[in-house]
């Protein structure tokens, strides 16, 4: 079975890769802020793989600390990107 470290870290690539396919891919707006979504989603992943020292070992808790930030940000820039396309949409329909 492989290591927990492993599948952090292979699951983080593919949604990272995922993420960046969906951004460049898609026209819609929606789309494109859930797939930097995911792609957010994906570098966390990538960062909870890093702190893992091995076994019997304490984790690093900046990696930790930066994930705990990096999700209360990315729920800002997600309320903000929607809000600044709903507002965009309501300018072209007028």
């Amino acid at each position: 079975m492989p290591a927990p470290q492993l599948i952090y870290l292979l699951s983080g690539c593919a949604l990272a890769a995922l993420g960046l396919f969906g951004a460049l891919a898609h026209a819609a707006l929606l789309r494109r802020v859930m797939a930097l979504n995911i792609l957010g989603g994906g570098i966390f992943l990538l960062l909870i793989a890093t702190a893992w020292n091995g076994p019997g070992a304490a984790a690093d808790p900046v990696p930790h600390a930066l994930v705990l930030t990096g999700i209360v940000v990315a729920v800002s820039a997600t309320a903000f990107a929607l809000a600044l396309g709903r507002r965009l949409r309501a300018t072209r329909d007028e």
